[in-house]
């Protein structure tokens, strides 16, 4: 086999800052960046762009790369008939998503690596995902690939022109929306409803292998439970979490979550820690323990932030994108254990305890994914309770238990680290700044709301323009890319949620000032909702607009919760009128599956109602103040807004022109209600507000 490897000498990728390219930056592949060098090398030579999209901690583009791009036979087919690209999807989702929605139209699937063949002027005509060397399993090989494409290319152009202009209309044409009317308690119920189907009842989460922690669905659930009173909608949600917990998919070392479960039962994980699944499952465990008081799920909250904090956090206050699966070129190999390993590091009676406890068998419990074998290895993983395991393994063990963890802990940290992608994206900081102020406030904790307040600094430092629009990534000082509309929604988000964990009025005036200028760049002032590019990004094949909610929410859902809030904190109907019309502008494509839309049924929910307008009238220091505040931020009233009136905050009468109507009654804080616009009687009796906040039925 010809296969040098890495080679001495870089590509085009060498000065790049991204982690993925940067890892390809000495293949013999002769990589561009995306950009104009590329497209004119193409067009100049008249040969078709290899268009590679990946990102740093794909184990299965680590894979393709050992295979086939460290590879000379491959890099030289390459090198001489095609022009070669890689982009690192995290950097670029404007283009991921397009040339995904190819891949999925073409070949009804996607995934990572992506591999899209197309012309020089950006038009595809082939398009695929992973591709081994040599063809095997019935799946083409590479070589044969570019062969075949390449033999296309000379004879048979008009056929590739031909297919080129077909798959542009269908993009075109799935780019196009018009306004459909719906009805909101339709679809909340057949979203609960295929939920309820697709629920696994034995081990929780929704469908079988894989399984992924879908958190904005559990969300939506929460929020279903508070409106129709369905205790089998906490249950799912419940259910799921306790499993979740309980299973290898957590890291019962040193916390987090791994990115999916590869089994049903959430024991072996695909090992990558990504920093927007812990924003996410943070939120929903954060809710959940607000909704039932369990103190298990604060606790797992808890822990998952210490991860963050710790491990994923910036000196400046940023957060990371990411910490890859594999470590020495072995998936999982950082997290896994022998028993020998245990037995060597502890004493009989201690290894015995953790080994029982955490389910480790003589021939390792995790099964080698490609050949179903025991690997000889264990996952730490607990499968008796989530009360027991969580709070009474036994009490007299839980001191040792700890003890253990920590031992393991700083033995493991000795071990050869995954790659950490330290890249920092706006986008993924605006959820984990949401998840870090809405657990804070309810958690009265000062530190997590540090943290957000620090990472809301590093952005308006590092990832703002000097006029104030939003970019999207930072690494190594370097801050590059016009801000998508995640950014803008994500981090508009984070600053709501940080200004009624603070109530520092700069943050609700960020807040503000970046909504206007995401209706701006990115509103469609045709038939409504949001571009997922602004009016000054690159011009790509298409400016389409997403609403699925994937693995994270998608921008125009959460813009609408955005929209939603400001709206009733502003007392402007103009924008909860956007508000409907983004709705009615997707109503179609959600009215088809809408439990794959849960998050903007979330703000739909807030936006039906019923929701509460709160006001604090009080001086933020005083006890009675902050005790009215605990009492709201303990009940789980998902749809509400809360500002406060300090007589030294000038600014918020400023911002918020209504407080000026709002005082203190008899000199003591004041709590002014008002629920779907009708107001209440202000009261300064905590008791009396809690009896509003709870009072659903009126």
């Amino acid at each position: 086999m010809n296969n040098e490897g890495q080679q001495s000498s870089p590509n085009n990728l060498v000065d790049e800052k991204s982690p993925y390219l940067l890892q390809h930056a000495y293949n013999p592949v002769n990589w561009f960046p995306w950009g104009e060098t590329a497209f004119n090398k193409a067009k100049d030579e008249d040969k078709p762009i290899f268009l590679s999209i990946g990102y740093a901690t794909c184990h299965w583009c680590h894979v393709m790369e050992r295979e086939s791009f460290e590879d000379d036979d491959v890099a030289k087919l390459l090198n001489d008939s095609f022009v070669s690209i890689k982009v690192d999807r995290e950097e670029r989702p404007d283009i991921d998503s397009i040339y995904m929605k190819v891949c999925q139209m073409m070949t009804q699937r996607g995934g990572w690596p992506l591999t899209i063949i197309m012309t020089p002027d950006k038009k595809p005509f082939f398009a695929g995902t992973y591709f081994p060397k040599f063809g095997r399993g019935g799946m083409i090989g590479i070589i044969d690939l570019l062969t075949q494409i390449v033999k296309l290319w000379d004879e048979n152009r008009a056929e590739i022109l031909s297919s080129t202009k077909k798959i542009l209309s269908h993009l075109e044409e799935s780019a196009s929306s018009k306004l459909t009317s719906y009805d909101t308690d339709e679809l909340f119920t057949q979203a609960f409803t295929m939920l309820s189907n697709q629920f696994d009842d034995k081990r929780g989460g929704f469908g079988s292998a894989p399984k992924f922690p879908s958190t904005h669905r559990l969300l939506f659930l929460l929020r279903y439970w508070k409106r129709y009173k369905d205790k089998s909608a906490l249950e799912m949600v419940e259910k799921t979490l306790s499993e979740m917990r309980l299973g290898g998919m957590y890291d019962h070392l040193g916390y987090g979550f791994h990115r999916y479960s590869t089994d049903e039962n959430w024991k072996v994980p695909h090992f990558e820690k990504m920093l927007y699944d812990q924003a996410m499952i943070i939120l929903a465990y954060t809710e959940t323990y607000q909704a039932t008081k369990n103190v298990n799920y604060k606790k797992t909250s808890e822990e998952i932030i210490s991860y963050v904090l710790r491990d994923m956090t910036h000196l400046e206050g940023g957060f990371f994108s990411a910490e890859d699966a594999d470590s020495e070129g072995v998936e999982g190999k950082f997290y896994t254990w022998t028993k020998e390993e245990i037995s060597t590091i502890l004493d009989k009676e201690d290894a015995e305890l953790y080994m029982d406890t955490f389910n480790f068998e003589a021939n390792g419990n995790f099964l080698e994914e490609a050949t179903r074998e025991v690997t000889g290895v264990n996952i730490p993983f607990l499968q008796q309770s989530f009360e027991k395991d969580l709070s009474n393994i036994s009490k007299n063990k839980n001191k040792s238990l700890e003890q253990i963890r920590t031992i393991l802990f700083n033995v493991r940290e000795k071990r050869i680290h995954p790659l950490k992608d330290d890249k920092i994206l706006t986008d993924w900081n605006g959820l984990m700044i949401a998840a870090l102020a809405k657990s804070a406030r309810i958690f009265h904790n000062e530190d997590y709301l540090a943290a957000a307040e620090k990472s809301v600094q590093f952005i308006l430092e590092n990832l703002q323009t000097a006029d104030g629009n939003l970019l999207h990534r930072y690494r190594e000082g370097e801050s590059v890319i016009s801000g998508n509309l995640d950014d803008y929604a994500f981090f508009i988000w984070g600053l709501l949620e940080l200004y009624e964990a603070s109530f520092k009025t700069k943050y609700l005036e960020y807040a503000i000032e970046l909504n206007k200028k995401t209706l701006n760049k990115f509103w469609d002032d045709g038939v409504g909702g949001f571009f997922f590019t602004s009016t000054d990004s690159e011009n790509l094949l298409i400016r389409e607009k997403q609403i699925y909610d994937g693995a994270i929410p998608s921008g125009n859902s959460v813009a609408m919760l955005n929209l939603v809030k400001l709206g009733r904190i502003l007392s402007d109907p103009k924008l909860e009128e956007k508000a409907d019309v983004l709705m009615q502008n997707f109503a179609s494509e959600v009215k088809r599956a809408p439990y794959a839309y849960t998050f903007l049924l979330s703000a739909l929910d807030f936006f039906k109602g019923p929701s509460f307008e709160i006001v604090v009238v009080g001086d933020n220091t005083a006890e009675t103040t902050q005790k009215m505040l605990e009492t709201i931020n303990s009940e789980y009233v998902p749809n509400k807004i809360v500002i406060l009136k300090d007589a030294k905050d000038e600014d918020i009468v400023k911002i918020v022109d209504i407080l000026q109507n709002y005082n203190q009654i008899n000199d003591q804080p004041t709590v002014y209600i008002c629920k779907q616009f009708v107001c209440k009687q202000p009261t300064n009796d905590i008791t009396k507000m809690l009896e509003l906040l709870k009072d659903e039925e009126d």
